[in-house]
């Protein structure tokens, strides 16, 4: 088994993206995190660039660290800068105090002639200063040749000189970087494969960006190559189209190519969570489609697909979820067979009989479903709503109360106001409500009715809210699906309304919510 070094660097090309700015607190979070999943390295920014990496550099200084090493990156010393002991930028990667420091230098003779404005020599020397230097202060170097791939197909010569010189001038590890993300895998490869023929005894790594879809692919065909460290972000984050997502490589790494490993024995189960928590760190949703780790990467929705799922799991997913953290999911929609339908109300717990009438219930009910999704509906995002569905068509929805009527009263200067009646048992209630809006009114007047028969209801938290006209070409008569999440102390579920009326929609997601959040509630304390 071959180790590869797994190198983060979230917290530096990841806070490139745009929309993330992580706070200090964030940084600090995510280190732990990383750390927890067993990467080898964990790039925490570029000391002295601004106040922000300053102050997380002299924080991180505290943590004690089970599996990763903090690094610091930076560039070489200044091309006008002939000691580097004066160098501002060298001066703050030490004052960093981290074991490993990352050095960016220039491989690509365009660049150091067009953007350095130096010579080609005078960039070498730059290169070879600054790694004695950082060395000569008893630190671990990593050196990332910029655009090294690009400046390889230009110059191979130069490109070859500037990583050799910052081999022999002690640095433990050359990353080849694809800093435009254009080149293409078997490049990458043959590149990769050259490099280590010319240089026997350097430690390549790999550090791609995903300007051609291409990152991942990339860092696995380096690897294949013979490099021994991958450097990316979680999610894939990034400027422009972002780095290698690490979440992939890593699965692909463990999962695909057998002769390498990652992660510590046992780490490759907190992916998922990984993910995840970082992405909420982030503030950015987490796409259903990520591979490996994302809400629906392993959900089917085709009643065929559904069908063979239910013989053998193989037949349409590549990897058992659980070994990244994931879940398989069936759901229901128009697309759905009888399969979909037997699995749902088994995975729900819902009795629909045996033999045939369990066949014959789930036909009722797939028969139904696609009347309604035809209608409007959409329960792939409210299982809640498909949920009581299946248990009014069996005879065990559990009845809270009964909704017999509404109203509300909107204004241009003034809250909404919402009154309803309510039936508990065999109690009539009747009470009004003030809302920010027509939804918030109608969910405070049920609540403030139901309150004092289910005291559960307190904890439940209406999270989001969602509108969509169906059917446009009708207007302002059109139908209106409404969806909305509630949640109950980390616990959430969706439900859906559909109406011409945008109000009756709304009410009838909300009555749905608070329904099944007490059926939820009711089923919990059987056990």
């Amino acid at each position: 088994m071959k180790q590869i070094q797994i190198y983060d660097t979230t917290l530096r090309d990841g806070s490139q993206m745009h929309g993330i700015s992580f706070s200090v607190a964030d940084k600090l979070k995510i280190v732990h995190i990383l750390d927890d999943l067993g990467v080898s390295y964990i790039e925490g920014g570029w000391p002295g660039a601004n106040p922000k990496d300053i102050e997380f550099f002299e924080q991180a200084a505290k943590l004690k660290l089970k599996n990763a090493k903090l690094t610091a990156f930076g560039s070489t010393r200044r091309a006008d800068t002939q000691n580097c002991k004066d160098d501002i930028i060298l001066a703050a990667l030490l004052k960093a105090n981290t074991q490993v420091i990352t050095i960016v230098g220039k491989t690509w003779d365009l660049h150091v002639t067009d953007a350095l404005r130096t010579t080609l020599d005078n960039n070498l020397l730059m290169i070879s200063d600054s790694i004695k230097y950082l060395k000569s202060e008893g630190r671990e170097i990593i050196f990332d040749a910029e655009h090294f791939f690009d400046a390889y197909i230009n110059n191979p010569n130069y490109a070859l000189e500037v990583i050799k010189t910052a081999f022999e001038d002690g640095a433990e590890t050359i990353i080849l970087c694809d800093t435009n993300g254009g080149t293409l895998p078997e490049t990458v490869f043959s590149i990769t494969e050259e490099v280590l023929k010319q240089i026997p005894d350097i430690k390549l790594g790999i550090h791609a960006h995903n300007d051609g879809f291409l990152a991942v692919a990339n860092s696995l065909a380096s690897i294949r190559a013979g490099a021994i460290q991958v450097q990316g972000t979680i999610n894939g984050y990034g400027e422009r189209c972002g780095n290698a997502d690490l979440i992939s490589v890593i699965a692909n790494l463990e999962l695909k190519m057998p002769n390498f490993k990652a992660l510590p024995e046992g780490h490759l189960g907190k992916l998922s969570e990984t993910s995840h928590l970082i992405s909420e760190i982030a503030n950015l949703n987490l796409s259903g489609q990520h591979p490996f780790v994302g809400r629906f990467a392993f959900t089917h929705k085709g009643g065929l697909h559904a069908s063979a799922m239910q013989r053998n799991k193989l037949t349409y997913e590549h990897i058992d979820p659980d070994l990244v953290g994931n879940k398989s999911r069936i759901i229901v929609s128009e697309q759905a067979g009888v399969s979909n339908i037997l699995d749902f109300a088994k995975n729900q717990d819902i009795n629909l009989g045996s033999g045939d009438e369990a066949n014959k219930i789930a036909k009722q009910l797939l028969a139904e479903i696609k009347e309604k999704e035809h209608e409007g509906y959409q329960f792939e995002q409210a299982g809640a709503s498909l949920e009581l569905l299946f248990l009014k068509k069996t005879d065990q929805r559990l009845k809270f109360f009964e909704v017999i009527d509404f109203k509300v009263f909107a204004s241009a200067d003034s809250c909404a106001e919402a009154t309803v009646q309510v039936r508990v048992g065999d109690k009539i209630l009747h009470t009004a409500s003030l809302g920010v809006g027509p939804g918030h009114a109608l969910d405070n007047a049920l609540r403030k009715a139901l309150i004092n028969y289910y005291e559960v209801i307190e904890n439940f938290k209406l999270t989001d809210f969602k509108v969509r006209v169906v059917d446009s070409h009708s207007g302002t008569a059109a139908k209106t699906r409404v969806n909305a999440e509630m949640d109950n102390r980390g616990r959430k579920w969706n439900t859906v309304g559909l109406h011409e009326n945008i109000i009756q929609a709304t009410f009838i997601a909300i009555t749905e919510c608070i329904e099944y959040g007490l059926y939820i509630n009711k089923i919990s304390s059987k056990y």
